[in-house]
């Protein structure tokens, strides 16, 4: 094997070398971002106060019609005071995860009060454990609630006219303007997993603890001075009181080890929401910073090789 083709050799391998590293940074740099806790990005998250409602057009407890939207009644069909028709999202009520979309108007006046989202009836019995009345459009067995505190997430905004923000109340008339500055979109994060719990610390043996307590002197009597020579202990030392026995077994119990417990999420139904910690990643300007580093290499490699070649040719 010649001298050049050695070296044409050698140039291949260091550039296949410095391509896998940077191939292997950009890998990792996948992985860190896969595995960091990012969620998806939503409209807007936020709570309110919610009530439910049927209008069936029946003229039944004082329904007032078909929905807004021309949507017939069904489950899943809530009415909003400013949002825009057919915004679409869900609510998380103690757990529980029921998802929407915008099909009418209201409350009204309730909505003054802070409540801003009417849920259809049959969602609101699944929320809160009761049961759907079709005779009185109302629902029953959930212990009189009508009104529950709610966690809400916008996936999509409808196409219409409306509030793209946090609702107002209906008689503000935002649900019949056109939103120009619609709010920013939120990432929702994964929950972070819990810290694994320490491993409690072994507890001291009674025997080892008593070794390393001092001996307690009998009642009456002055301490013995030890020799300091080393030689057998002396017969005439008293014995060890319970007492010191007693003090080295509860030296030898271990505090127990406190557990940092993470921070409840907020939307616990949600899998990818809740606020969550970001995990390591690789920096951007690192890989491109290898991959220039590649590149530069190769190219000095070739030339170098070209010249050497040019050398031996004249």
């Amino acid at each position: 094997m010649t001298f050049s083709t050695r070296l044409a050799a050698r140039a291949l391998t260091a550039l296949l070398g410095v391509s896998l590293v940077s191939g292997t940074v950009v890998a990792a740099g996948s992985a860190a971002s896969a595995d960091s806790g990012e969620g998806r990005k939503v409209m807007l998250k936020g709570s309110t106060t919610a009530s439910y409602y049927w209008d069936d057009a029946s003229g039944r407890n004082g329904d007032t019609g078909l929905p807004a939207s021309g949507k017939p009644m069904q489950k899943g069909l809530a009415a909003s005071p400013s949002w825009p028709l057919l915004t679409e999202g869900y609510v998380v009520y103690k757990g529980k995860k029921a998802p929407f979309f915008v099909g009418d108007r209201g409350p009204g006046e309730p909505s003054t009060r802070g409540i801003m989202l009417d849920l259809d009836a049959k969602t609101f019995a699944d929320l809160t454990g009761g049961r759907f009345n079709p005779d009185t459009l109302a629902v029953n067995g959930n212990g009189g609630k009508g009104h529950i505190e709610v966690d809400y997430v916008i996936t999509k905004w409808g196409p219409g006219v409306g509030k793209k923000n946090h609702p107002v109340p209906f008689e503000t008339r935002a649900w019949s303007r056109k939103d120009r500055d619609p709010a920013e979109p939120v990432m929702l994060r994964t929950p972070a997993k819990p810290a694994a719990e320490p491993a409690e610390a072994p507890a001291k043996t009674p025997a080892k603890a008593a070794a390393k307590a001092p001996e307690s002197p009998a009642a009456g009597k002055a301490p013995q001075t030890v020799p300091s020579t080393p030689s057998t202990p002396s017969a005439s030392a008293p014995p060890a009181s319970p007492a010191p026995e007693r003090a080295a077994t509860q030296e030898g119990k271990s505090a127990p080890a406190v557990v940092q417990t993470p921070a409840p999420t907020t939307l616990k139904a949600d899998p990818v929401s809740a606020s969550g910690e970001e995990g390591p990643s690789v920096p951007t300007g690192f890989v491109f910073a290898l991959l220039l580093v590649a590149g530069v290499g190769s190219y000095a490699g070739v030339r170098l090789l070209s010249a050497r070649l040019l050398r031996e040719r004249g």
